[in-house]
Order: structure tokens, then C-alpha cells, then sequence
């Protein structure tokens, strides 16, 4: 079994690539976030020019230096073009568990196959290519959209840890949790290939 890192890595699928984070990918970044909505939820402000999109990567970078977390930048496969970003977070190499989060994807790329085979490729590396035993989500309670794309996954809600993290705007929040056993991701990922129009 291989060593519990997760990173430096880029994953490729059919409709998505997904490559370590870096300033090259500032641009496009800041050209799939310009919708408001996409960061309704999220616990930061929404990075609106060019500086403010490079501290967004600069701050990513400095968690992954730290060893807690490991970024990516989310690339339309056809066009080639940056999607959104996602990351693994509050890895823990002991305990052989990992969290998927702080994903975001442009409008135009919302609900399209990006974000199915996105989290495929990362649950598949982290299962299959370093023996993980629990892969970890979590969002908003208010978030009722990303509940429900997160069960859609397969993935157990566990429950709700209340006045969980102070975000933007000092905002008080509740977070949901939900999670993969090792056990149950057999069955996951069959049911995600199903959804991408693949035999498992």
C-alpha cells in the first residue's frame, strides 16, 4: 500500500482533468468564477479581480506546504479550458482519511458530467491508489442544493456539527457531514460510472 500523500498528482478522465494548482491557472480561474452564486456558500469572499484570485492560489498553496491539503485546478477536458477548483482536505496519513471540498465549477460547467467524474477521480485515487478508509464531505446547512449533489454521489450523511465555523461576514455556520467508508465505496463507484454512461 502505497504512502498516504495524495499529491502532487493530476488525474485525467474523459470530460475532466483535474492538475496541481498554480499561478498559471490564475486567468481562467477568475474567468469561471464571475458568477456571485457560485460563492453564496462558500466561506470566502468572492476573489473578483486578478490579485485577488492570485491570494486565493497563493493561500491554497500555502495549506498545501503545510501537508493539510492539496489543491487542484478543475479543466474542461474538450476545450481545455479551467473549470473551477477542488481540493482534498484535512488529510490525515495516520488515519488514512481524507476530505473533498472546496469545490467550486463555473455556471456553464454546473451540472454537466465535470463534477460527476471529478469526484470519480478523486475518490478513485484516494480508495484505489492509497488505501483510504474514509473520504469525508461537508457544506453549509443552508446549502440544500449541495446536500442533496452529495448524497447523489452515494456518499452517507453522518450529521450536523452546529455553530461549526465562523465564515464570511463573521456568519455563524452549521455544517453538514457526510462520508464513504472503504467498505461502501465498491458500491459508490459503481453507481458513479452508471451516471457517466459507463459498465462498472
Amino acid at each position: 500500500m502505497s504512502e498516504f500523500t495524495l499529491g502532487p498528482v493530476t488525474l485525467t478522465g474523459e470530460h475532466v482533468r483535474l492538475e496541481p494548482l498554480g499561478m498559471d491557472h490564475v486567468p481562467g480561474l477568475l474567468e469561471a468564477a464571475r458568477d456571485e452564486e457560485i460563492w453564496r456558500f462558500l466561506p470566502i469572499e468572492q476573489p473578483a479581480t486578478l490579485a485577488e484570485m492570485e491570494t486565493f492560489v497563493k493561500e491554497a498553496l500555502e495549506l498545501q506546504e503545510q501537508g493539510d491539503s492539496f489543491p487542484f485546478a478543475t479543466l474542461e477536458s474538450k476545450g481545455n479550458r479551467v473549470a473551477g477548483s477542488t481540493r482534498y482536505l484535512d488529510i490525515k496519513p495516520a488515519h488514512r482519511g481524507v476530505e473533498i471540498g472546496f469545490t467550486w465549477l463555473g455556471r456553464e460547467f454546473q451540472r454537466s458530467a465535470i463534477n460527476t467524474e471529478s469526484k470519480l477521480l478523486l475518490l478513485q485515487h484516494a480508495f484505489e491508489a492509497h488505501g483510504a478508509v474514509r473520504v469525508q464531505l461537508k457544506t453549509d446547512l443552508r446549502n440544500v442544493g449541495s446536500q442533496r449533489a452529495i448524497e447523489r454521489i452515494g456518499a452517507k450523511r453522518e450529521g450536523v456539527l452546529r455553530n461549526h465555523m465562523i465564515v464570511k461576514n463573521g456568519f455563524v455556520r452549521d455544517s453538514v457531514f457526510y462520508s464513504i467508508t472503504a467498505a461502501e465505496w465498491p458500491a459508490v463507484n459503481q453507481g458513479l460510472l452508471r451516471k457517466l454512461g459507463r459498465n462498472g
